[in-house]
């Protein structure tokens, strides 16, 4: 199964983001290996830089590096694969700002992440790497329960509570994409710590 065959955004409604930068993972995958997804931000403009890209592209230096600092032995984004994690982003098409509306982030949730989600039914762990992905899993949540899963409040507060949603246990984390990342050592640390963890929790 490839997830670029099985979700698409049919309409492109957003006028916030590069749809010229459209990215849904294009890689073979068996969904029932799967048992943690990671969802960061938006897909970068360049996509030589996106996770799944030919050579060394940053986000998937920044992501194995993320999974080495969490003590897993990997070296690219086919071992991370093989662990039975899928990474995608919240956003399907690159920002053309800092900051991403609410409107976007609802059109991507419902059209494409959702449905995304769902490819994998034996999926028990979501890692949300970042604020886009936390607003993108509340905006789902709220739509079939009524209720955000994830409180307001800064992530460190947070990050530690148990938060469940049908099978899947989720995770408030921070961004693993980005040049901040190799800078910010403290926030390095809990995206480590989280990892592990969503591990432990997808093994029981």
């Amino acid at each position: 199964m490839r997830p670029n065959k099985s979700v698409k955004c049919p309409d492109f409604p957003c006028s916030d983001v590069n749809r010229n930068c459209y990215r849904v993972p294009d890689i073979e995958i068996e969904p029932e290996t799967i048992r943690i997804v990671m969802i960061s931000e938006a897909p970068p403009e360049n996509s030589s830089d996106y996770f799944y890209a030919k050579g060394n592209p940053f986000y998937a230096q920044t992501t194995v590096q993320a999974f080495n600092d969490a003590s897993f032995k990997v070296s690219s984004m086919k071992d991370v694969l093989e662990l039975g994690v899928y990474v995608t982003t919240a956003i399907k098409c690159a920002k053309t700002a800092y900051a991403i509306s609410p409107e976007t982030i609802d059109n991507c949730s419902i059209r494409i992440l959702e449905k995304e989600i769902n490819l994998f039914p034996k999926t028990k762990t979501i890692l949300l790497m970042g604020d886009t992905a936390i607003k993108a899993m509340n905006l789902i949540t709220r739509r079939k329960t009524g209720k955000k899963i994830i409180p307001s409040g800064s992530t460190y507060k947070i990050r530690k509570d148990k938060y469940f949603y049908d099978q899947f246990r989720v995770f408030p984390s921070y961004l693993q994409t980005g040049k901040s990342y190799l800078i910010e050592k403290s926030k390095r640390k809990m995206i480590a710590e989280d990892i592990k963890t969503a591990f432990e929790h997808a093994q029981t």
